[in-house]
C-alpha cells in the first residue's frame, strides 16, 4: 500500500510538471502547427531524451552530487538561460522578418528533424529545474525500506508519461484544424513564443538561486 502510494504521488508531480505550460510545451505546440506532425514529434523527442537523460544520471547519484555544487547548477542555469534567449531572438526574428516560403524543402527534412531533436535535448538539459525535480524523485524512490522494484517502476512510468504528454501536444497540434489556426495566428504565435522563451531565459539568467 506504500509503495501504491509513493508511485502515485511521483506520478501526479510529475504529470504537473510535464504537462503545465512552459517553454518545452510551448515549442512543441508551435512547431506542430507550423511545421508539422513530423517536425514536432522530432522536437518532443528531443525533449523526452532529455528528461530521461537527467532520469538515468539521478538514478546513478549523479545529480545529487552536482545539485551540492552552486557553482556547477549557476553554470548550467546560465547556459540554458543564453539557449532560451536565443530561441527567444530566433522566434522574434521571424515574426519581422515573416516569408511564406517553407522553412526547409522535403529533401531536407532529415538535417532539419535532427536540429529540432538537438534542440529538444538542449532545451530540457539546459533546465537547471529538471535537476531537481529528479533529486526529488529520487529523494523517495531511494527511502531506505521501500522495495527495489520501485526505481525501475517510477523510471518507466516517467518515461510513459513523457511520450504521452509531449507526443500528444504534438500529435493535438499537427492536426488539420490546428495548421489552418496557425495560419490565421502565425505572427501572434510566434510572438508568444518568443515572449515565452525571453521571459524563461531571463528567469534563469537572473534569478539568484
Amino acid at each position: 500500500m506504500a509503495l501504491s502510494h509513493e508511485l502515485i504521488l511521483i506520478y501526479t508531480t510529475y504529470v504537473v510538471a510535464t504537462a503545465s505550460p512552459g517553454p518545452s510545451n510551448m515549442a512543441i505546440m508551435g512547431t506542430a502547427m507550423k511545421k508539422g506532425r513530423g517536425a514536432a514529434l522530432a522536437l518532443a523527442g528531443g525533449v523526452i531524451s532529455g528528461s530521461m537523460l537527467w532520469a538515468l544520471l539521478a538514478a546513478c547519484g549523479v545529480l545529487t552530487v552536482l545539485a551540492t555544487f552552486a557553482q556547477l547548477l549557476f553554470v548550467l542555469k546560465i547556459g540554458g538561460g543564453l539557449y532560451l534567449l536565443w530561441l527567444a531572438f530566433k522566434s522574434g526574428r521571424s515574426v519581422l522578418y515573416r516569408s511564406d516560403a517553407p522553412e526547409f524543402k522535403a529533401s531536407d527534412e532529415r538535417v532539419a528533424y535532427g536540429r529540432l531533436f538537438r534542440q529538444g535535448i538542449l532545451m530540457h538539459v539546459g533546465n537547471p529545474k529538471a535537476i531537481l525535480t529528479w533529486v526529488a524523485i529520487m529523494s523517495v524512490a531511494l527511502k531506505p525500506g521501500l522495495a527495489a522494484s520501485i526505481l525501475p517502476m517510477i523510471m518507466l512510468g516517467c518515461a510513459a508519461i513523457c511520450v504521452v504528454v509531449f507526443c500528444g501536444y504534438a500529435l493535438l497540434f499537427s492536426t488539420a484544424v490546428m495548421s489552418a489556426f496557425y495560419r490565421r495566428i502565425c505572427r501572434g504565435l510566434d510572438a508568444l513564443l518568443a515572449c515565452c522563451f525571453a521571459i524563461a531565459g531571463l528567469k534563469l539568467v537572473l534569478s539568484r538561486n
